[in-house]
């Protein structure tokens, strides 16, 4: 994408934006197209009112579609009453989303649900393997499991829930 068609793109997200924010009586302060170089997000809204939206796909570099950008926009402009994901927040979001799609400003399209798509078996699996590690991180720490051999008796200090290995079968 060269720099006019981002100047162009960036010209008519604010637009759009300014029309939400007159609507909702919202504050905006600079919107900027974020850097490439960033991957962990889509847009980001920092306490100053300046909002920054991606405009290619984190993992093809492929341009994201106008709607993506406005699904994206939206979701920030909440941010600026509600500096978190918590319900005030997301009922905001969904108003502002609606407003928008009545208004013609946001129209997705069928195929468009997720705003990322992983694109090939290795890029999967990677994100696969992303979130099993987030999983982990929230889970809550366990006790490790002992084993005790069947017919013996559990080892001093093992611990009352200790997993037993049945035998089920006879030797």
């Amino acid at each position: 994408m060269d720099r006019e068609t981002t100047r162009v793109l960036m010209e008519r997200l604010r637009k759009d934006a300014d029309r939400i924010c007159e609507r909702f009586g919202l504050r905006l302060g600079v919107l900027e197209p974020e850097s490439p170089r960033v991957r962990s997000r889509y847009g980001i809204c920092y306490s100053d009112g300046t909002i920054r939206i991606r405009l290619r796909h984190a993992m093809t570099g492929e341009p994201l579609r106008y709607s993506s950008l406005v699904n994206t926009l939206c979701h920030e402009l909440a941010h600026l009453r509600h500096m978190n994901h918590g319900p005030r927040f997301k009922a905001l979001y969904l108003k502002i989303l609606d407003w928008a799609r009545s208004e013609g400003i946001y129209r997705p399209r069928a195929a468009e649900a997720p705003i990322v798509r992983f694109e090939t078996p290795a890029t999967l699996q990677t994100a696969a393997v992303a979130m099993a590690a987030k999983r982990r991180r929230r889970a809550p720490a366990r006790a490790p499991a002992t084993q005790v051999v069947a017919g013996e008796a559990p080892a001093r200090g093992t611990p009352a829930r200790a997993i037993v290995q049945l035998e089920l079968f006879g030797s």
